[in-house]
């Protein structure tokens, strides 16, 4: 696949998406400028790892840094004037924003703030970001449309999701900064985050612990394996090139990136037992706030203007990912 520009920087390098999406950027021949502070919500040996790989390639640098930290920012933009900025950084996960909000503030309302700044300042000429399928709240209405409301977050992580929304609109508007959102639905796979469902669940069978099963299990979830969000990722970078400033709109699209099929969780923990030939311990549990019933992209706008469409099955994507946690 070509790709139209030949240096990126990629916030969040050290992170599960960030990781595969360089990876696959510097197998295609581009340079890859990693930003990331490699902080300890999670695991930082993985976070290391992960790195570790993403060193041994010539054409990727790193900088040790956090998004609030607008001088080392500034010297980054200021050195490398990259034209296309990927923005996977962020305080992740919907549970614990509950229990230390302000690690929300400062990187994903605070440290988005500051990319956008550096941005318009450095002629950035294209800004993709991560947004969430959190955004889309307890809607009942299914498959989740990008053209649906999204203003009824139920959780202060999908609150600052939506926020970036919005402030990457208004940038979009008042400075022509062409920006594209991704809003991810449960992804999972080789290096995945090991606070997420499909992680944990695969930990604790393995290791002969309940796993905790929330709404009692009657849950569903688009879970959609990494290669699929990389391959719309790269898509959109060579699509971003054509985003332009027409009929008075400003530059911005929000994009759904899912695998367009709910899978049960029962069906999911399933499938993972057999993959294993262990038996799972269930712990029943009712909702937890914050939490969806259903996740459920639709992804007609991704697939009419880049042609992309998810190719990997549920036990196919579960299988790669087992083997992968076997034999790290």
């Amino acid at each position: 696949m070509l790709i139209k520009s030949n240096i990126f920087l990629i916030t969040g390098a050290a992170g599960f998406i960030g990781f595969h999406v360089s990876l696959r950027l510097l197998s295609l021949g581009a340079r890859v400028i990693g930003y990331d502070n490699v902080n300890e919500y999670y695991d930082v040996a993985l976070k290391e790892a992960r790195l570790n790989e993403l060193k041994q390639h010539d054409c990727f640098s790193f900088v040790y840094a956090d998004l609030a930290d607008t001088t080392a920012l500034h010297e980054v933009f200021s050195k490398y004037s990259p034209p296309v900025v990927i923005h996977l950084a962020a305080q992740a996960g919907v549970r614990y924003s509950l229990e230390n909000p302000d690690a929300y503030v400062q990187s994903n309302l605070v440290g988005f703030v500051n990319i956008l700044e550096c941005c318009r300042h450095y002629n950035t000429a294209h800004l993709l970001y991560a947004s969430s399928s959190s955004v889309y709240g307890a809607s009942e209405e299914i498959p989740f449309s990008v053209d649906d409301r999204t203003d009824k977050p139920i959780s202060l992580y999908a609150a600052t999701k939506k926020s970036n929304e919005l402030f990457a609109y208004t940038y979009s508007h008042l400075f022509g900064i062409p920006t594209t959102g991704m809003r991810f639905f449960t992804v999972y796979g080789p290096w995945g985050r090991p606070d997420m469902a499909p992680y944990l669940f695969l930990e604790s069978i393995l290791q002969g612990r309940p796993i905790k099963v929330f709404n009692n299990g009657a849950m569903m979830r688009d879970f959609t394996y990494i290669d699929d969000v990389v391959n719309s990722v790269i898509s959109l970078i060579n699509n971003s090139f054509a985003l332009k400033q027409k009929d008075g709109q400003p530059p911005y699209k929000v994009y759904n990136i899912g695998n367009n099929r709910p899978e049960k969780l029962l069906d999911f923990i399933a499938i993972l037992e057999e993959l294993t030939g262990k038996k799972a311990i269930m712990e029943f549990l009712p909702l937890q706030s914050g939490d969806v019933i259903a996740t459920f992209a639709n992804i007609d706008e991704l697939v009419h203007d880049t042609g992309i469409m998810p190719e990997t099955l549920l036990r196919d994507g579960l299988a790669k990912f087992v083997t992968w946690r076997v034999n790290k």
